[in-house]
């Protein structure tokens, strides 16, 4: 019994012996396998980043000033009547989108009492002439009489002067209420005053209207506006002086519409946004693609750059750096100072004129460190 039980600690001991062996084997196996695993000895380098990039030299850049302008009218008006009365016509050419020339009819009104006033104004013409007879003719017998009797006469009023200025004054007076009468009665007749086209027309026939009251609008075809606003560094960037210079017109597409006249320019500054104003026109505009209405790009002429690169606009970044590769193809990022914006290109200045050619990284990434060694691949 005693032998026995000294047997089981034995058992026990050897157990926890051999469970502790295996515990320590695995252990060290596993440290051995940690320190070896996924080494791998090679002699080659490893693989530099890819960069795109372009080549570019300083070169001199004619710049172009690029702003956007709303087409106008040069002319547009709201005929509005001139006097009162009932309209009896509305002409075709008074409806909305028809073009018409310069003094075309385009509304009549009720004009049979202007045509009395006129009437009256004649009558009192030719009774004020009667009148300016008559005095003529008394001063003309009195200085007969004084002639002859060879004695002068005592004042004007013996000669009946005062009489002959008030009848020349009454005659004046008549031909100008004559003048009125008849401009009243051609205001009954509503022409064009300029060729264009009419926008909207808001009477129609039997209606009556009173003085000034609004009939039609009219928006000029021959002679087209625009005004473009520029900042000061835009403004000294253009050809001096602006006067006289041709702008170029593009589409929203790019596509080019013609040219522009600069008309004036500069001499203030706009009261609101305190910049430059550019003032053009177009003179053949029924010969021009631009419509009135039309929302164009400006290209207005500027100086030209002697020491210029003109690099893709993707090189830029949001925060407006530039990132290149050094001789040691390592890259390196700057401020560039940006002239011109031409569709994808950017004018900038030459940041150092002692470096011959850059190496612009076209598709620059977040990833970039200066210093970083990267391959370039030439676009």
């Amino acid at each position: 019994m005693t032998q026995q039980s000294s047997v089981a600690p034995r058992r026990r001991w050897l157990w926890l012996i051999i469970a502790f062996t295996a515990l320590a084997t695995v252990v060290g196996w596993l440290i051995t396998t940690e320190d070896t695993v996924d080494i791998s000895h090679t002699q080659a380098a490893p693989r530099l980043p890819v960069v795109s990039v372009e080549t570019v030299t300083p070169q001199p850049a004619s710049i172009s000033i690029s702003a956007f302008a709303e087409v106008r009218p040069r002319w547009s008006a709201e005929l509005k009547a001139a006097v009162s009365g009932r309209i009896t016509e509305v002409t075709p050419a008074a409806l909305a989108g028809s073009h018409v020339a310069e003094g075309e009819i385009l509304i009549r009104q009720e004009d049979s009492p202007y045509i009395a006033e006129v009437a009256q104004a004649e009558q009192a013409l030719a009774d004020a002439r009667r009148q300016l007879l008559r005095a003529e003719s008394k001063t003309t017998a009195a200085r007969r009489q004084y002639k002859s009797r060879g004695t002068r006469p005592a004042n004007e009023l013996a000669l009946h002067l005062p009489e002959l200025r008030v009848a020349k004054k009454t005659v004046a007076a008549a031909k100008a209420r004559l003048n009125a009468a008849r401009l009243t009665l051609q205001n009954a007749t509503t022409l064009a005053p300029f060729s264009g086209f009419i926008t909207e027309r808001m009477v129609s026939p039997g209606q009556t209207v009173n003085t000034g009251d609004a009939m039609i609008r009219l928006v000029d075809d021959r002679q087209l506006e625009l005004t473009v606003e520029l900042s000061r560094n835009e403004w000294a960037l253009l050809q001096q002086p602006v006067a006289g210079r041709q702008a170029q017109l593009f589409a929203e597409d790019n596509q080019p519409l013609g040219h522009a006249d600069i008309r004036q320019g500069g001499g203030f500054l706009d009261q609101k946004s305190r910049q430059y104003r550019v003032f053009m026109e177009i003179s053949n505009a029924t010969e021009s693609p631009v419509l009135s209405g039309d929302f164009v790009r400006v290209g207005l002429p500027g100086i030209t750059i002697p020491d210029a690169l003109n690099i893709p606009a993707s090189a830029l970044t949001q925060a407006g750096k530039l990132w290149y590769l050094d001789r040691n193809s390592q890259l390196q990022h700057l401020m560039p100072d940006v002239i011109s914006r031409i569709q994808n290109r950017l004018i900038i200045r030459n940041p150092d004129s002692h470096v011959s050619s850059w190496r612009i990284a076209t598709t620059p990434l977040a990833a970039f460190l200066p210093g970083m060694r990267v391959s370039g691949r030439e676009e």
